[in-house]
């Protein structure tokens, strides 16, 4: 069995700490068993790790999420990049068709494809491991898990299982209802009907056909060529509402979707997070503060207060799953992100009557990390380190850096470093265009930089 994780979102949710870079799965909120802060994507990789899984699996994502899903998982992760956004059917067979042209599965496999951040125990994933069995037994389109509702819950599809299944392991699938009301949603319970946790399986084959009907390659390359044609789809909309025999497991464990901000700080084991203070009388309350100036909570129960460089969030628990429609308006650069090297924080941004802008902002680069060797011709940029040592590239000469050392970068030119130590440094940009079109990187890895500087010695 083969395993596709979906990593995507707009980043909304969960706003502010979440944005188009850092969407829900990356924020380190949760504790390991450990103790030790960690992301939805770090707990489902360590839990496919535990089950032997982990190595069976490509996580399908967009580009502007490579950096951080390298960085919290330390490059396992074989990743399916893809070149625009489209929606969830696009993107497996995206992943399909690597599998099958460049991984070389065989089309009989079974494939699994679940969210990269659902919140469940390790025997969710036997769970997952059965439907291999169900697909083979009953020869079915698609096989789904289904979630054992608790409650009737207006937030989640629900599977409506066929009668009679008897003691079987697994059921038919009648039909799906979407969202329903309260009362409705009391009436399929009462039925046996299970909540739809996106969790599914199909032969390998059988989403290859559908590319093929459609008139799309099943080639890796040449698919990848094509996906801007790609309609705007999902996978129910495309593959699961015409499929003509689904069968779903039931499972009666611990699931929850993480998705808001009610729901997220249910898990978390400690009521505050960054500099701050919660009075002992309030009630319900959480603060998560990603920012260097405490936030003093007083009297105010049933609150989730959440601030970090791109907004600050006060709201009323039950009202949080409001805000992606509330900020869906806003239009800015994301004001913090992970990289593969770090991260950074923007501190300012200005524009002037002139047209032209400055850009202002706290970078840190792990021990041992460095930034790509690039050039930009729309700004020039001043460095100032100030924490670490490192080593600093400037046109193809190397410098040693220290605490205090200002480093000018020049229009067009060539240009990179390494932490020697954690190393910290303020970027000051100016020019006309602060944008990532602006940035042409000649090399990432610091041996090919080095490489690349003494063949030009040598030419030169």
């Amino acid at each position: 069995m083969k395993l596709i994780l979906l990593s995507g979102g707009s980043g909304k949710r969960l706003w502010p700490l979440s944005n188009d870079s850092r969407s829900k799965q990356f924020l380190k909120i949760l504790e390991n068993e450990q103790g030790i802060a960690e992301s939805m994507v770090q707990r489902v990789w360590n839990q496919l790790k535990n089950v032997n899984l982990s190595n069976n699996t490509v996580i399908a994502t967009s580009k502007s999420q490579v950096d951080m899903i390298q960085s919290q998982l330390e490059n396992e992760a074989g990743l399916i990049i893809e070149p625009c956004r489209r929606d969830t059917f696009p993107a497996i067979a995206l992943a399909a068709s690597f599998l099958y042209s460049e991984g070389g599965v065989n089309p009989d496999e079974v494939v699994a494809v679940l969210p990269v951040d659902p919140y469940v125990q390790n025997n969710f994933f036997d769970k997952v491991k059965e439907l291999e069995t169900v697909i083979s037994e009953t020869n079915s389109d698609l096989a789904l898990i289904g979630v054992t509702p608790t409650y009737p819950s207006e937030k989640y599809g629900y599977i409506v299982p066929e009668a009679n299944s008897g003691d079987s392991a697994y059921s038919s699938v009648e039909r799906f209802t979407e969202k329903p009301k309260e009362n409705v949603a009391e009436e399929l319970i009462e039925k046996g009907a299970l909540w739809n946790c996106g969790v599914f399986a199909f032969r390998l084959r059988y989403v290859l056909s559908i590319l093929e009907q459609k008139g799309y390659p099943t080639d890796y390359f040449e698919l990848l060529a094509q996906y801007e044609s790609f309609p705007k789809i999902s996978f129910d909309y495309e593959v699961v509402e015409k499929a003509e025999k689904i069968s779903v497991v039931s499972y009666d464990g611990y699931w929850k979707d993480l998705g808001t901000w009610n729901t997220l700080t249910e898990e978390m084991s400690t009521k505050q997070l960054g500099k701050g203070v919660i009075c002992d009388k309030t009630q319900n309350t959480h603060l998560i503060n990603e920012l260097d100036i405490p936030v003093t909570v007083l009297g105010a129960n049933n609150l989730v207060v959440a601030a970090s460089p791109d907004g600050i969030l006060v709201a009323e628990k039950e009202a949080s799953p409001q805000i992606k429609e509330l900020v869906s308006g806003f239009d800015q650069r994301p004001m913090y992100e992970e990289r593969r090297w770090g991260w950074y924080k923007v501190l300012d941004y200005t524009k002037f009557e002139d047209g032209s802008e400055t850009l202002t902002k706290r970078i840190g680069i792990a021990q041992g990390k460095n930034l790509s060797y690039q050039q930009h011709y729309q700004r020039s940029e001043v460095w100032t380190v100030i924490k670490g040592y490192g080593e600093f590239i400037l046109n193809d000469q190397i410098f040693q850096v220290n605490p205090g050392d200002v480093l000018e970068i020049p229009v067009s030119a060539k240009h990179s470093i390494r932490a020697i130590s954690e190393l910290e440094i303020i970027e000051v940009q100016r020019g006309s265009q602060l944008v990532e079109e602006d940035i042409i990187r000649l090399e990432t890895d610091w041996d090919a930089i080095l490489e690349s500087i003494k063949a030009a010695t040598v030419a030169g």
